[in-house]
């Protein structure tokens, strides 16, 4: 099955802020399922390279290494400014970080801190602060704080799926 790459990809944007909460439960869960498909993988796995993509360690790396982007985003729309922060679309502290170096169970821990942090500012926000809107930088598209949301479910499961490929080769 071929997969839309993530450049690639279009994010039509949300109109009821009512399905958030749903949202905020998929990006709950994103380390729980992480976990479950990585918990009886043995080591060489996890950093085994498909096509010259990153390992299962780097997909799971990188999870983390977005997030402070994602809050940093997240910031942006409640303080109310016009555009979001740019992305490295280069992600160059992914491919420097070593991950595959990393302990797998360190690399969950400090992905489902983070995500812990970005999900209970989410819970916390008002409606006000919800219709608060900002440009994408690279979609040029006004972004609500609740497609900033779906963004991130979706960038979560974008790499979930490539995890999945590793697994599936």
């Amino acid at each position: 099955m071929q997969k839309t790459e993530w450049f690639k990809r279009k994010f039509p944007l949300i109109e009821d802020n009512g399905i958030l909460p749903s949202i905020i439960e998929r990006l709950i869960g994103t380390p729980a399922r992480i976990e479950e498909i990585t918990r009886h993988l043995d080591p060489s796995s996890l950093i085994s390279r498909l096509d010259d993509k990153w390992t299962i360690k780097e997909q799971i790396g990188h999870l983390s290494d977005v997030e402070p982007l994602w809050l940093g985003r997240l910031d942006d729309l409640i303080n109310g400014l016009t555009e979001l922060r740019v992305a490295d679309l280069t992600n160059q502290r992914t491919h420097t970080a070593n991950h595959n170096a990393a302990d797998l169970q360190l690399l969950q821990q400090q992905f489902r801190e983070q995500r812990l942090q970005f999900a209970n500012k989410l819970i916390d926000l008002n409606d006000e602060e919800l219709a608060n809107t900002a440009l994408h930088p690279r979609l040029k598209t006004p972004m609500r704080i609740i497609d900033l949301a779906h963004f991130v479910a979706e960038h979560d499961d974008h790499h979930l799926a490539s995890i999945r490929e590793i697994l599936l080769r």
